[in-house]
């Protein structure tokens, strides 16, 4: 057994491999962080850094391989060529678990969802995990803990991993055009990436959905499965099981029978149109393996929310600080302009995706009073709104892009950091970018 990718995922890939008598090998083209070697090394597990020796890969009877590390890089072609089945670290731990498997993608909102879903499992008391993109390493749970559900939040990378893995429960928030430099650029590629998440699906799993989504709808018109459909809609009335919203009313029925689980918006603690839809998925994936609807309003009304996604910094004189490091994409950004009450200063920028502004030109227009751009190279984000924004400042580091905002910003005024874009020119990931601003925001 081969695994490439030294991270969270490759090393408790190994971990659980070692545990299943595998003969192990780990190879990462970069270099280990020091928790990890000490991990390998303990358990005696071979690895290399720094080069990928072929000979041994080459060898393998299987290959985990890290969501980070493309399909079309040419090693990975190469193990394709010598049909050697290259998987992810989900459908491998999948194997050796019979836990329930609540599994949530979509191209937003999916962190929030996925920690949600786990925070009202642990409250009602269940022995859960979590995992996927957050947690630990799904594969080191399987080996080390003996849960009896996970909550895992999917990207399309691991999706695209998994073979004969099942969800028990599937979630699917929304897609947007996302990463579409790994598809080829073809929308249509990830979309059916998206839907891998259903994959294997009987008719005793649930599929939760969003049903305002018009390519989520597209694509199920062409689409079967024996799965049961659970969707959810803030536009329109949702008849048997589902949530949807009627005015500031959630209404959450499963088992039409019993009496809904009903609740207003303002009683959420995840504020703004996107976590109504965040807070009706993790409701409907809870009540199906069935958490009270006591439990569940309760953990609704007392969620923390996660770090980078629009996080509360500080107020200084005034003026909030927010940080949503973690908006990588436009319809994150978008999400975070909509749900502001206050004139934003709004911090955006970095390594663009091939990102189209004019999806915010509207939002931008009545909410935006100033843009300070953070990033290398700013030109598209000053040519999009430079007719639509009277002050547009530039700055290359979060000290200045907080001191910047903060002299524009006035008592009653809201800077938020959402920067519709990667954070590789100037950071090293999001976080990195998300701590910097708290940093520079508490240095005032």
């Amino acid at each position: 057994m081969v695994i490439l990718g030294g991270g969270e995922s490759g090393v408790g890939s190994a971990i659980l491999a070692k545990q299943k008598g595998y003969d192990v090998f780990v190879s990462d083209k970069g270099t280990f962080k020091e928790k990890y070697k000490t991990i390998l090394t303990e358990n005696k597990i071979e690895f290399e850094e720094g080069t990928h020796t072929l000979e041994k890969i080459l060898n393998a009877t299987e290959v985990i391989k890290s969501p980070g590390i493309p399909d079309k890089v040419e090693l990975v072609l190469k193990l394709k060529e010598k049909n050697i089945p290259v998987i992810s670290e989900i459908e491998f731990a999948g194997r050796y678990t019979n836990a329930k498997k609540i599994c949530i993608t979509g191209s937003n909102g999916k962190t929030t969802t996925t920690m949600l879903t786990y925070h009202i499992l642990k409250k009602a008391g269940y022995n859960v995990g979590l995992g996927g993109n957050v947690g630990k390493s799904f594969a080191y749970q399987v080996a080390t803990e003996k849960f009896d559900y996970y909550v895992l939040e999917l990207s399309s990378f691991q999706l695209d991993g998994m073979f004969n893995f099942k969800a028990d429960v599937a979630v699917l928030l929304n897609i947007t055009p996302d990463h579409l430099d790994r598809y080829d650029y073809k929308f249509e590629n990830y979309i059916t990436s998206k839907f891998r998440i259903t994959q294997n699906q009987t008719a005793n799993d649930y599929f939760i959905y969003c049903a305002d989504d018009d390519v989520i709808n597209n694509h199920m018109k062409s689409w079967s499965s024996p799965v049961n459909l659970i969707p959810f809609s803030i536009k329109k009335p949702i008849d048997g099981n589902g949530a949807f919203l009627n005015g500031n009313q959630i209404t959450l029925n499963y088992k039409p029978n019993q009496n809904p689980l009903i609740m207003t918006i303002e009683q959420l603690a995840l504020q703004g149109k996107h976590n109504v839809y965040n807070s009706m998925a993790a409701s409907l994936a809870t009540r199906i393996v069935d958490v009270r609807k006591e439990i569940i309003k309760e953990s609704l009304q007392d969620f923390q929310g996660i770090e980078h996604r629009l996080e509360f910094v500080a107020s200084i004189n005034g003026v909030e600080f927010i940080n949503d490091s973690k908006a990588t994409n436009i319809n994150s950004t978008w999400y975070a302009l909509e749900s502001m009450q206050k004139p934003i200063i709004w911090v955006c920028g970095g390594q663009d995706k091939g990102n189209d502004y004019n999806e915010l030109i509207d939002l931008v227009k009545g909410k935006v009073k100033a843009i300070v751009c953070l990033g290398k190279n700013n030109k598209k984000i000053i040519s999009a709104f430079k007719d639509v924004v009277d002050i547009i400042a530039e700055t290359d580091n979060a000290s200045d892009a907080v001191a910047t905002s903060y002299k524009i910003a006035k008592k009653g005024d809201v800077v938020l950091l959402s920067p519709a874009c990667a954070s590789f020119d100037l950071f090293e990931n999001y976080e990195d970018r998300g701590m910097q601003f708290k940093g520079a925001v508490r240095s005032l």
